[in-house]
């Protein structure tokens, strides 16, 4: 199964029909061929009523395969950074609070990429990879052009006593160290992809 985020909407792609047909509500459909799903794709974006779409095929990742080739891709890393105390440092991006990543650059590995971003956009250094987490992808238009971003998440620890600062010109306006039980503040006004991420490192309920 994979999920694919339009902004608080989502595309599945999976090889078990029955399962989501009978516990989901959304858009359904069987893949076919390239074109078609191409043609689908536009659909969904312009069908702002029906939050989920659900395309079926027995080969998944021929279906995977098929469906990136509809976009541009390009892949980005980031931290869930965590210090001594198990706080959360988390950033706020254009109003809404966010994780620190970026954009991999060429010839950089993900595991590198998700470092330095997390170093520039929050002016902190010494950070430690502890486990790779999901990946989470994200689906948007930019200048007439369909992109498909797969972001690499790690699990890392902050053991520096420096104070974070904020990267304004990545439009990072605040950056905060919460409590576990304080992030009730943050889903409240996040990325669904966020939410996904927090999940799976267990610090929200599923």
């Amino acid at each position: 199964m994979y999920k694919v985020f339009f902004n608080d909407r989502y595309v599945l792609l999976t090889d078990d029909f029955i399962k989501h047909f009978q516990l989901r509500y959304g858009l359904f459909y069987k893949f076919r061929n390239e074109e078609d799903l191409k043609e689908l794709v536009d659909f969904y974006r312009k069908l702002k009523k029906i939050n989920t779409l659900f395309i079926f095929h027995y080969d998944l990742e021929e279906l995977r395969n098929v469906f990136k080739s509809c976009f541009h891709n390009i892949e980005a890393a980031g931290g869930l950074v965590r210090d001594p105390d198990n706080r959360l440092l988390i950033i706020k991006r254009r109003g809404k609070w966010d994780l620190p990543k970026g954009k991999i650059r060429e010839n950089e590995k993900p595991q590198q990429a998700a470092l330095r971003e997390v170093e520039e956009e929050c002016g902190i250094t010494g950070l430690e990879i502890r486990e790779q987490l999901i990946s989470t992808y994200h689906a948007y238009m930019l200048e007439e052009q369909h992109i498909l971003k797969k972001t690499f998440w790690y699990d890392m620890i902050y053991a520096g006593e420096r104070t974070p600062v904020p990267q304004h010109e990545e439009d990072i306006t605040e950056i905060r160290w919460f409590k576990t039980e304080e992030l009730q503040e943050v889903c409240n006004n996040t990325y669904l992809t966020i939410m996904d991420v927090l999940r799976y490192a267990k610090l929200i309920a599923l």
